[in-house]
């Protein structure tokens, strides 16, 4: 089933990243993913819903009591979207912050950018 560029991101950011749970995560990663997708962020590239998992369990052990939040709407085109986030302790100011670029083909994403703010900005 397809789904649009807009859910997609909001689905990756919410049901991958922030899910915490690695059923719910791993039945979120085979719904929106394509098998071979890339995961490219400062500490590498992961290719594979495994590596992507693997990528998500790395982050949430490293920082467990933050949780990721949406910041404005995501901004889609017809196969691409960009979607700016926040990462920090509940109800605390943003300690992290940052920007995943997504592509999509046929309604599953093929490849995910994550870019990090400097921090202070």
């Amino acid at each position: 089933m397809s789904d649009s560029v807009e859910n997609l991101l909001a689905r990756n950011l919410h049901e991958v990243f922030g899910e915490r749970d690695p059923a719910r995560r791993a039945t979120a990663i085979e719904a929106i993913f394509d098998r071979d997708c890339l995961f490219s962020d400062p500490r590498g590239q992961h290719v594979g819903h495994r590596a992507l998992d693997d990528a998500v369990v790395t982050l949430q052990a490293q920082l467990p009591d933050h949780v990721f939040s949406q910041i404005g709407s995501v901004d889609a085109l017809q196969d691409s979207g960009r979607l700016a986030w926040a990462f920090s302790p509940p109800h605390q100011p943003r300690r992290i912050s940052g920007l995943d670029v997504a592509v999509v083909n046929a309604g599953r994403v093929s490849a995910v950018y994550t870019f990090l703010e400097p921090t202070g900005a």
